[in-house]
């Protein structure tokens, strides 16, 4: 099946307001830059968005936010993006701090039909006990908490009962795609992608480097394209850094 689209504005037109989607990449690596673009363009707010981060102030998901296009997030990290930073100061949308391996479970078992599961992270702490900061009144106080979660002992251990996440939509970017989708993904991209693309209800990848069906390795495959809806060619881009940091040139240090 050639699941092939002809833009990536066709392939979010269906994307309503109020849709939860899930978003790849780390940090900024790996994001699906045109997919967001074309969101940006296609108008849907009152988003629920679930990523690792949320882009920078310019960059990525930062670009919705800054539109106010965002009411929630659930997320592993939150640095590096000033605007978020202060609409989650000045009350204005909802965080939900998850650990990092447990947000990367969540999405993986919402892909694989497992409602919940326990673990270790967070026993003890405000995530299990409930009352991290969810959403800011405009006077600063706490709006909304976060709720306790059940603790259970298994062979003389807690763990924390997390839930699992399912989305409307996914949207990723993969280093090379064929038209059946399955992806292939570079490095760090891989962090995070392939758990979203199993969370998304319809996922839709775009992808730097298309390729007929057969030109992928089996064996290189990160994401089967079950789990992958619609691809898109992506659009030739110069990648932003997401920090940069220099050093003086050793041949300049010798003289």
């Amino acid at each position: 099946m050639d699941k092939t689209v002809a833009s990536a504005d066709e392939a979010v037109r269906d994307v309503g307001h109020g849709s939860r989607i899930a978003v790849g990449g780390f940090g900024i690596s790996g994001i699906p830059f045109d997919l967001i673009d074309a969101l940006k363009a296609q108008g849907a707010t009152d988003l629920e968005v679930v990523s690792n981060n949320c882009g920078l102030d310019d960059v990525g998901l930062g670009l919705l936010l800054a539109e106010g296009r965002i009411r929630r997030v659930i997320a592993s990290y939150v640095g590096e993006n000033k605007e978020f930073a202060r609409q989650y100061l000045g009350g204005e949308i909802e965080v939900e701090l998850t650990p990092q391996g447990s947000l990367a479970e969540r999405l993986r078992a919402g892909g694989s039909g497992i409602p919940a599961f326990y673990t270790l992270a967070g026993v003890g702490t405000q995530v299990a006990d409930g009352g991290l900061p969810w959403r800011h009144a405009a006077d600063g106080s706490v709006a909304v908490a976060s709720p306790p979660k059940e603790v259970r002992e298994f062979d003389g251990r807690q763990y924390v009962l997390e839930q699992s996440i399912v989305c409307d939509f996914a949207l990723l970017r993969a280093a090379r795609g064929d038209r059946h989708g399955n992806l292939v993904f570079h490095e760090a991209a891989r962090n995070f992608s392939p758990l979203v693309a199993m969370s998304g209800r319809v996922t839709i990848a775009e992808v730097e480097e298309l390729v007929e069906p057969g030109e992928i390795d089996p064996d290189q495959v990160h994401t089967p394209g079950i789990f992958v809806h619609r691809v898109v060619q992506a659009e030739p881009r110069k990648k932003p850094i997401e920090k940069r940091t220099t050093r003086p040139r050793a041949d300049k240090e010798a003289k």
